[in-house]
């Protein structure tokens, strides 16, 4: 389970930010959106607000670079560079590297874990482990220097396998170290996708609906949504090279036939009942998902499977842009999921960002859960929570304010700022 999530010097943030999903001491849908283990009381999510350009998918690339660093960095070349970029719009930061740390729980063990690094090299990695209250060092790493701690015996005598752009946590992942692999695994159910361009995550829901148990369950889901569709009709078909254009380039085709040989293409098709003239059902006829169904319902199809893939085994699911093309109340199904003791039962926790100003009223968020992302006059991104936030009278944001109303009216801020648009057009037409 995450506690903490924080970055520094990437991208649109310059100081270091944290999402911190460790619970406050407001009472707000205690039972429901909390997670209450041995150590600490978490949250179940948190979502995020701002304006447009003002960082939230910044944050969230920031998540998804760390999980990215951290599983695919024994791959990499010695050459690879690690494709971060630093806050470019002060001197001081435009050359110093990027800082990520992750804090989270794994079998009622904590561990903090975090590494700077530039594009080109890791200068610094740390992790702590913490069985009760006191962090214990496993190890340390400063420029070509990896300090590891007696105890921590799967990390003995690796440091001079350990790459200048590679991570010394990765490689006693290699070497089939046990606490190594199991932070591997918690990265490997740390999940960040895009709403906006969800269309990579259909293989997911398409292994699903492979299953019988699973179907039923996303089948349910479509059915609770009300899609305009009675059912799904899934197609597995082998590469065919006989389907390859006749006119493409021969090294086209081959390397075609060298890269898809053996794999499968899967078609999904919606099934909707034709009636006669008397309304009497007569027929079922077959829609083609890309392409006859709405962007909304290729977005549900295409995201459900990351979806209950992690309700259904645990981790962290984070989405840029839940809401894009979807019904508010599409959104609010999918929130509440999470939110639920009877569909969360393995305590998922899900992190999402959006414009959609309806789920601070209808999706009983607590104050702690409701962030917020906004630039200063410099260029730089500050997050920071509802339950944060101070009134001119000092005193925090009571339970019973209208959020949605409040936020609107920019009392939070995190808002566009729009100037006289009336007078723009008006001006325009004059000329």
């Amino acid at each position: 389970m995450l506690l903490e999530f924080s970055v520094a010097n990437f991208l649109s943030f310059r100081e270091r930010k944290t999402l911190n999903l460790v619970a406050s001491s407001i009472s707000d849908y205690k039972e429901t959106n909390t997670i209450t283990s041995e150590r600490h009381t978490l949250l179940k999510g948190a979502i995020i607000y701002g304006a447009n350009a003002s960082g939230k998918s910044n944050f969230i690339r920031a998540m998804s670079t760390m999980k990215r660093i951290v599983t695919q960095s024994f791959n990499q070349s010695s050459i690879k560079t690690l494709d971060v970029t630093p806050f470019l719009l002060n001197t001081e930061t435009e050359n110093s590297p990027s800082y990520f740390e992750v804090l989270f729980e794994i079998l009622n063990v904590r561990y903090r874990y975090g590494f700077e690094i530039t594009n080109k090299e890791v200068v610094s990695e740390w992790l702590f482990e913490s069985k009760k209250n006191a962090e214990k060092l496993l190890f340390v790493r400063e420029g070509d220097g990896i300090e590891v701690s007696p105890s921590f015996k799967e990390a003995e005598n690796l440091e001079s396998k350990t790459r200048n752009n590679a991570l010394f946590l990765s490689i006693i992942d290699q070497f089939n170290g046990v606490t190594a692999r199991r932070i591997m695994n918690w990265f490997d159910n740390f999940i960040t996708i895009s709403g906006l361009t969800h269309e990579n995550y259909e293989m997911v829901t398409f292994k699903m609906l492979e299953k019988e148990k699973t179907a039923k369950t996303l089948g349910d889901f479509y059915g609770t949504l009300d899609l305009g569709f009675d059912g799904l009709s899934v197609n597995k078909e082998k590469f065919n090279p006989k389907r390859i254009p006749e006119d493409a380039p021969e090294s086209l085709v081959k390397l075609l036939i060298k890269d898809m040989e053996g794999t499968f293409r899967f078609k999904i098709n919606t099934l909707h009942k034709k009636y006669n003239k008397d309304n009497v059902n007569v027929d079922d006829v077959e829609f083609d998902m890309r392409s006859q169904e709405s962007a909304g319902t290729n977005k549900v199809f295409n995201i459900s499977g990351p979806i209950f893939d992690v309700l259904q085994n645990g981790g962290v699911l984070v989405i840029d842009e839940l809401d894009s093309s979807l019904h508010p109340l599409m959104t609010l199904a999918i929130t509440r999921l999470f939110n639920s003791e009877k569909d969360n039962s393995k305590n998922a926790q899900l992190i999402f960002t959006t414009h959609d100003t309806n789920l601070f009223s209808y999706g009983k968020y607590r104050r702690d859960q409701i962030y917020f992302v906004e630039k200063d006059k410099y260029g730089a991104s500050d997050l920071y929570s509802l339950v944060e936030y101070r009134e001119e009278d000092g005193n925090k944001v009571r339970k019973d304010r209208s959020f949605e109303s409040d936020y609107i009216q920019g009392r939070y801020g995190a808002v566009p700022y729009i100037g006289d648009i009336s007078k723009i057009v008006s001006e325009w037409q004059e000329k």
